[in-house]
């Protein structure tokens, strides 16, 4: 009653030469000649503005009032919107921009403890003789270290798997648990990295290599017999640590990945024919080699964490898939990369006589390329001409693609993982498929 009211009065107002409709100030034709439709046209907008007004503040009412039942049931504000006909699109648009946040660095989210970790490694090669010690702790000096690809991707499956503590541990000894859980945590990281440059070592001598990270390999610097010993000694401590933590099916797990290591070097070194060229024998040596031990010590982190054999699981299918993209990616780039992004010569695969995805994918488009590669590459004409033949296949592309492909999988891994609101670990699981992704792309 009262609108109507305010209604009337203003039309009755404006009928009048208060406004000054007719005065020469309003120059407008039409207003000046039927000055009487100027009133309805007001009185229609003005209803209009009022009835929108009242509408919008009827229907904002009803939108609280629904949102707040249906936070007291339990359910989103968007299922609000649905019993309404209408898309939340709030809520993809919150979905699309969280899929497009910037990337994280995952080495800086653990930079602090990769620089106390490679301190505790340099500490822990010393030995009683000089020799040996300076030997041993050649890639822990500092310069020469490396990125720690794998402390680094340790540490944060660590914190992607912080899951809540059991009832049975007290509240006052939550923080000890922590600590004891994170410190066991970090020596699985240190001894993956000792077994990692102990095989590099081992490595270097059996394919007589004269560079590592961009430096003189330790057999060329100080002879093969001490890169072995080196190796060997790095070994040995890698088991002392091990057996400190006490935790047989750890102990187990990650003493199975040195045998796997040997026998993938075994693979490499007596393969026969019909296995050089088989895809399937390849991506097994490359397992045994290269996808073992990050995988194995994945799976010992979730272990230790004692979680469930479903989680230990996607933790284990994680490092694997990661391990065997950073191996394929790898093996593109002793094609296409240098000697100075590589640390090593290019073509150093091929000239070793080692076959890898890039020539067995242009084998399938160029059987020819089977006698060639039967004939061995000790002749530098039968690697120009395996060269020659990659470069017209899509050998390349096809091997980065596989390499996507498990990088997927293993970002699927971590996706699959429980559901957490824990801030670290959502960032933790961010970071390690952000990995997944810088895998695929590095060039060095």
């Amino acid at each position: 009653m009262f609108l109507r009211w305010a209604l009337r009065s203003l039309v009755s107002r404006s009928r009048t030469r208060a406004y000054g409709l007719h005065s020469a100030a309003c120059s407008g034709a039409p207003l000046t000649r039927n000055p009487a439709k100027i009133p309805k046209i007001l009185y229609a907008f003005i209803s209009l503005f009022t009835f929108l007004t009242i509408d919008m503040v009827v229907v904002g009412i009803w939108y609280k009032f629904g949102v707040l039942l249906l936070t007291v049931l339990g359910c989103r504000e968007s299922y609000f919107w649905g019993a309404c006909g209408f898309h939340d699109n709030r809520y993809q648009i919150h979905q699309d921009n969280s899929s497009r946040e910037e990337p994280l660095d995952p080495f800086a989210l653990v930079a602090d403890e990769l620089s106390m970790l490679a301190d505790r490694l340099r500490s822990m090669v010393v030995a009683e003789v000089p020799k040996l010690s300076s030997a041993a702790e050649y890639f822990f000096k500092v310069g020469v270290e490396g990125k720690r690809f794998r402390p680094t991707v340790l540490l944060l499956m660590a914190s992607a798997l912080n899951m809540p503590i059991p009832e049975a541990v007290a509240s006052g000894a939550y923080n000890n648990f922590l600590k004891d859980l994170r410190a066991r945590q970090q020596c699985i990281a240190e001894i993956t990295e000792m077994i990692h440059v102990a095989s590099l070592l081992h490595d270097d001598v059996l394919d007589d290599a004269n560079t590592r990270r961009g430096i003189g390999s330790l057999n060329f610097v100080m002879g093969n017999k001490l890169a072995v010993l080196a190796g060997d000694f790095l070994l040995s401590r890698a088991c002392v640590a091990l057996a400190s933590l006490k935790n047989t099916e750890v102990v187990s797990l990650l003493a199975t990945t040195v045998e796997h290591l040997v026998t993938g070097e075994t693979m490499q070194m007596t393969t026969k024919s019909e296995q050089r060229r088989s895809m399937d024998y390849y991506l097994q040596k490359t397992y045994y080699k290269t996808a073992s031990l990050i995988s194995s010590s994945c799976k010992a982190i979730a272990l230790l964490a004692g979680h469930t054999a479903e989680v230990s699981k996607l933790a284990y299918d994680y490092g694997r898939n990661l391990g065997l993209a950073f191996q394929l990616v790898d093996d593109v780039l002793d094609f296409t990369g240098t000697s100075a992004s590589l640390g090593k010569g290019s073509l150093s695969d091929i000239r070793h006589g080692i076959v890898t995805a890039p020539i067995l994918f242009a084998m399938e488009e160029f059987p020819e390329l089977h006698e060639v590669v039967d004939r061995g590459f000790d002749d530098p004409e039968n690697v120009d001409i395996a060269l020659e033949y990659l470069g017209k296949s899509q050998g390349i592309e096809r091997t980065r693609e596989l390499a996507a492909e498990h990088a997927n999988y293993a970002a699927e891994a971590i996706e699959a993982l429980p559901e957490s609101d824990d801030e670290d670990v959502l960032v933790s699981r961010r970071a390690l498929v952000d990995l997944t992704h810088r895998v695929i792309t590095r060039t060095k």
